[in-house]
C-alpha cells in the first residue's frame, strides 16, 4: 500500500509491550477530523501482541507505517528513533505515546493554530489526566505568547503550560535541527526539549482538552519520581538553557533554590534508608554538576526535615489553642461569648 504523498503532520507513536492500550490509541488517530497526516507506529522489540495490532492497522490504512526495531533501544533512544523516521515534506510533528489518545479535532485545531501564527514552534492544548484536566494555560482569551517570555516565566515560578509530548505539536524543522532531539534526562527530557524549541520559537495555545493520558503508577515517570531525578535534571536544565532566558541574577538565585530543594529531598530520604544505589545515582548526579556531594549540609537538611515533623504537630495545636482563646475573650452583643467557627482553625 502506498505512503501519503507530502504528509503537513507526521504522527508518532513508539511502543513497547503496548497491547492493552495500543488500540485505542490507534484509533484515536485514524479518527481525527484533520487529513493531510501520516501515522509512524514504531515497535520496540515488543513481545506481546502489540506488533500484530499495528500491523493489523497498518494493513488496512494507507496512512500508517509500521516501523520493526531489530534491536531493543532504551525509551528516550527509541523516542529519537521514532523521530527519524518521519516524512522529509512533513511541517509538523505529533507525538502520542501508545497509553495516551487524542481527541477527534486535537490535529485540527493545533494545526490550525500553528499556520495562523508561523513564528510558533511549539502549541500546548489542555489535557484529560484520567478524570482531571491539567496542563496551566495562557490567560484566556490570549493563545500567543513569545517563547522566550513564557520559559522566563516558568522557570522563575510561573505556569508550566507545556504538559508531555503527547499534549503539544512541535515544528519538525527543529525537531529535525537537532540529534538527538530528547536528551539523556529521564525525568525531564520533554521539558528540556520544549526550552530548546522555544529558544528559536515562539508558543501558542488552544484553550480545549485535546488529548487524554492514563496515568499509571507502574509508568517509567512514577519510578522515576521515586528515584528523584527530576531536581538534579532541573539543575542540569538551568545550566544549559538558564543564562537564554534569565538574567545573571535570576539565574544564580533559581540555582539556589533548586540546589536547596534538592538537598531537603536528600536530607528527607535519610530516613527511608535508601540502598547504595540510590546514593551511588545521586553521587553521581552532583559529579556531572560539578559539585560534591556534601554531608554537612545533607545532614543539615535531615535535621530541619526531624524538626519539621517533630514541632508540627505541636505548632499546630499552639495555633489552634491561640484561636480558641482569642475566639472566646471576644464580647459579643448580650456579653456571651462569640461561637467557635464550626470549620474550626486551620493549622
Amino acid at each position: 500500500m502506498s505512503r501519503v504523498a507530502d504528509p503537513l503532520v507526521s504522527v508518532v507513536t513508539p511502543f513497547y509491550n503496548a497491547e492493552r492500550f495500543l488500540a485505542e490509541c490507534v484509533e484515536s488517530v485514524l479518527e481525527q477530523t484533520y487529513g493531510n497526516f501520516e501515522y509512524v507506529l514504531v515497535n520496540n522489540c515488543s513481545t506481546d501482541r502489540s506488533a500484530t495490532i499495528a500491523r493489523r492497522y497498518a494493513e488496512k490504512d494507507r496512512r500508517l507505517r509500521l516501523i520493526e526495531n531489530t534491536e531493543f533501544l532504551p525509551a528516550i533512544q527509541n523516542w529519537n528513533h521514532a523521530l527519524r523516521q518521519i516524512s522529509p515534506s512533513s511541517q509538523y510533528v505529533k507525538m502520542i505515546f501508545a497509553d495516551d489518545c487524542l481527541f477527534p479535532d486535537c490535529l485540527q485545531q493545533m494545526v490550525r493554530m500553528a499556520e495562523a501564527h508561523p513564528g510558533v514552534g511549539l502549541v500546548g492544548a489542555y489535557r484529560l489526566s484520567g478524570t482531571v484536566v491539567n496542563n496551566d494555560g495562557l490567560p484566556f482569551p490570549s493563545h500567543y505568547i513569545p517563547g522566550r517570555k513564557i520559559v522566563r516565566e516558568t522557570l522563575l515560578g510561573g505556569p508550566y503550560v507545556f504538559g508531555s509530548p503527547s499534549s503539544v505539536l512541535m515544528r519538525a524543522d527543529l525537531v529535525r535541527s537537532r540529534d538527538p532531539f530528547f536528551q539523556d534526562l529521564p525525568g525531564l527530557t520533554d521539558m528540556e526539549s520544549f526550552y530548546y524549541l522555544l529558544r528559536h520559537s515562539d508558543f501558542a495555545f488552544v484553550h480545549q482538552v485535546l488529548t487524554r493520558e492514563r496515568p499509571r503508577p507502574d509508568s517509567l515517570t512514577s519510578s522515576l519520581a521515586f528515584r528523584g531525578t527530576n531536581l538534579p535534571e532541573m539543575l542540569q536544565i538551568l545550566r544549559a538553557h538558564g543564562s537564554f532566558f534569565l538574567t545573571p541574577a535570576e539565574q544564580a538565585e533559581c540555582e539556589r533554590r533548586w540546589t536547596r530543594a534538592y538537598y531537603f529531598y536528600l536530607g528527607q530520604n535519610l530516613f527511608y534508608f535508601r540502598d547504595r544505589s540510590f546514593w551511588n545515582y545521586h553521587r553521581s548526579q552532583m559529579r556531572a554538576l560539578g559539585r560534591k556531594l556534601s554531608y554537612p549540609r545533607l545532614l543539615w537538611a535531615a535535621l530541619h526535615e526531624l524538626a519539621r515533623v517533630l514541632f508540627r504537630p505541636l505548632v499546630t495545636f499552639a495555633k489552634a489553642l491561640r484561636f480558641t482563646l482569642r475566639v472566646r475573650r471576644k464580647p459579643v452583643a448580650g456579653n456571651r461569648p462569640a461561637p467557635v467557627p464550626s470549620e474550626g482553625p486551620r493549622g
